[in-house]
């Protein structure tokens, strides 16, 4: 495990406190996976939370965004929003096809009843956090 280093922009959290409580409590955990990802990856000593279009999101030097975010358009779910010209949702639906829903090639989507697969999940976000080093491998090195 490396030290690593989370700057947070003191307005994510005002974010999370507007969620209604039961979301708040889905993603915070979403956020929860990024960062024990992100601790996990060899040389990460930054990663920043911040805000993109208003929503929490997470970045490295070595990476492309991850956002996640709960709409009231649409209340039953929530997601994890990746940067739509990469090469990460594709690969994801390759290798996970049967295990996630997807939307388009920038989300993985959750509905608030299903359960999250961890191990899989935790994997699409480490590629996503190192994808500047990975995008050269046939499977983002998952």
């Amino acid at each position: 495990m490396t030290s690593l280093q989370i700057k947070t922009n003191p307005k994510v959290a005002m974010v999370f406190d507007d969620y209604p409580p039961e979301i708040r409590q889905k993603i915070e955990y979403l956020r929860t996976l990024i960062l024990e990802s992100a601790k996990k990856i060899e040389g990460l000593r930054v990663l920043e939370e911040t805000l993109k279009w208003s929503e929490p999101s997470y970045l490295t030097k070595t990476g492309s965004t991850i956002r996640i975010d709960w709409k009231p358009k649409t209340p039953n779910q929530y997601a994890m929003y990746f940067k739509c010209t990469s090469k990460l949702v594709p690969t994801f639906k390759m290798v996970f096809n049967n295990t996630f829903k997807f939307e388009g090639n920038r989300a993985i989507i959750f509905q608030l009843e299903d359960s999250i697969p961890k191990e899989e999940l935790q994997a699409c976000i480490t590629a996503a956090l190192t994808y500047h080093k990975v995008k050269h491998l046939p499977t983002l090195g998952m």
